[in-house]
C-alpha cells in the first residue's frame, strides 16, 4: 500500500455522511506491523483481574499483539507487568498462569529472575567475562489497576493518559460498582478467521442483534438500546427484559475500550473480552467470567447457564465475522454508508483508526 493510497482513505468523516473503513485496512498484510507499533504498543491493554493475582508470586501471562507479557504480584505487594521473554535467548519466563511462584524461571536454560524482574541466577555463566547477573532485567510495562482490572501499556509516553482513558465510566457504573471484589470463574477462548478490527466492529453495534442473535434479542430491549461514545471508549446500554431468569432485573452495560478490551457488565457478572491479533485475517478472543462471591446451588446454576448462553452468542458472532472477512478479502467490497443511529460507535472506532493511520503515514 503506497502512501498516497493510505492517505486517501483517512480523511476525517462526519457521522451523518460516513462510510466504513476500506477493505485494505482489514486485508493487507502490511497493516499487521502498523497496528502493532501505532495502536497496540501505544494503548492500554487488559491483562488480568486482581483476583488472579492475590498473593506474592501469582502470575498471569498474556499476548499484547505479538508481545508475550507476564503480570506478577511481587513480595512488596506491587503488581508489575514484564516482557515474558528471557534476556538470554528469548525463551518464555512462564508458559501458563500460576500461583505463589518464588521466582520466575525460564524453562529453556533455567535463567531465573526475582519477582521484580531482576536476573538472580544464570546456570554455568560464571566463566563469562564482564557478566553480572544483577545488570540483567526484564523490560517492564507501565501498569494501572482500575476497578480491580489490571491494564498495562508498552509505551506510556505515547498512550492516552489513563485518567483520560477511563474518564466518565465511574459515574455510569451505578449499581454495578464493586467489580474489584468479583472472583474469577472461567475462561473461554475462540480462534476466529478474521482481522481483529472486524471483531471490534461487530461488537460496537447492536444493529445486527435482531438478525444474528435471536436469543440475545429476547433478553435486551432493542427499542431502548443506546450507544454513546467518549474520547477512548464507547458503551452500549440496554435495560434487561423484566423477570429474566438468567440475569434478573437491571441493565446491561457493554464497554469497548481502545483498542481491544470489552467489559460486558450485567447484574452480579463481569465478562471481559480481549481481542488479540494473530495475523491479518486471524485473531483470538479471550473471555474471562467474574462473578460476585456466591457458591449456592442457584448461583452455580446461573453461572452454568450464563456460560452456555455466552457460547451461543459468540458462535453466532464468530460465524458472521468470518463471513465478513471473506467479503473484505474478496476484492468486491467498496466502503458502504454507516447507519448514524445504530453504528455511531463503529464510526467512532474508525475515526480513531484513521487518526492513528494518518499520523503513522506521516
Amino acid at each position: 500500500m503506497n502512501r498516497a493510497d493510505r492517505l486517501a482513505d483517512l480523511a476525517p468523516q462526519a457521522l451523518d455522511f460516513a462510510t466504513a473503513l476500506p477493505a485494505r485496512w482489514y486485508a493487507d498484510p502490511a497493516t499487521v506491523a502498523i497496528d502493532r507499533r501505532a495502536i497496540f504498543d501505544r494503548g492500554w491493554q487488559l491483562i488480568a483481574h486482581v483476583c488472579q493475582l492475590q498473593g506474592a508470586g501469582d502470575h498471569v501471562i498474556g499476548d499484547f499483539a505479538g508481545l508475550p507479557v507476564i503480570a506478577v504480584r511481587g513480595g512488596d505487594d506491587v503488581i508489575r507487568v514484564f516482557h515474558n521473554v528471557c534476556r538470554h535467548r528469548a525463551g518464555p519466563i512462564a508458559s501458563c498462569d500460576g500461583l505463589a511462584a518464588k521466582s520466575l524461571r525460564c524453562r529453556y536454560h533455567g535463567w531465573t529472575y526475582t519477582l521484580d524482574g531482576v536476573l538472580r541466577s544464570a546456570p554455568e555463566m560464571g566463566g563469562a567475562q564482564d557478566f553480572n547477573v544483577s545488570d540483567v532485567r526484564l523490560p517492564q510495562l507501565s501498569v494501572r489497576v482500575w476497578h480491580g482490572l489490571v491494564f498495562a501499556t508498552v509505551d506510556e509516553a505515547h498512550a492516552p493518559a489513563f485518567d483520560e482513558f477511563v474518564a466518565g465510566i465511574d459515574e455510569r457504573l451505578g449499581a454495578h460498582r464493586g467489580l474489584e471484589h468479583y472472583g474469577h470463574h472461567h475462561r473461554v477462548s475462540y480462534d476466529v478467521a478474521c482481522n481483529w478490527k472486524v471483531y471490534v466492529d461487530n461488537y460496537l453495534e447492536g444493529y445486527h442483534v435482531p438478525h444474528i442473535h435471536p436469543g440475545l434479542n429476547k433478553l435486551l430491549d432493542y427499542r431502548s438500546y443506546v450507544t454513546e461514545t467518549a474520547a477512548w471508549y464507547s458503551y452500549q446500554w440496554s435495560p434487561l427484559e423484566s423477570g429474566d431468569a438468567l440475569y434478573g432485573d437491571g441493565d446491561a452495560l457493554y464497554y469497548w475500550m481502545w483498542p481491544n478490551t470489552m467489559l460486558n457488565i450485567l447484574p452480579g457478572r463481569l465478562q471481559t473480552n480481549r481481542v488479540i491479533p494473530k495475523g491479518v485475517d486471524r485473531c483470538r478472543v479471550e473471555f474471562d467470567f467474574y462473578y460476585t462471591p456466591d457458591d449456592s446451588g442457584e448461583a452455580r446454576a446461573r453461572r452454568d447457564a450464563d456460560l452456555a448462553f455466552s457460547d451461543e452468542v459468540q458462535l453466532e458472532d464468530l460465524t458472521i465475522c468470518e463471513d465478513v472477512q471473506r467479503g473484505l478479502s474478496s476484492g468486491s467490497y467498496e466502503p458502504g454508508r454507516l447507519n448514524p443511529l445504530r453504528e455511531n460507535a463503529v464510526h467512532h472506532f474508525h475515526e480513531l483508526l484513521r487518526a492513528v493511520y494518518r499520523a503513522d503515514a506521516g
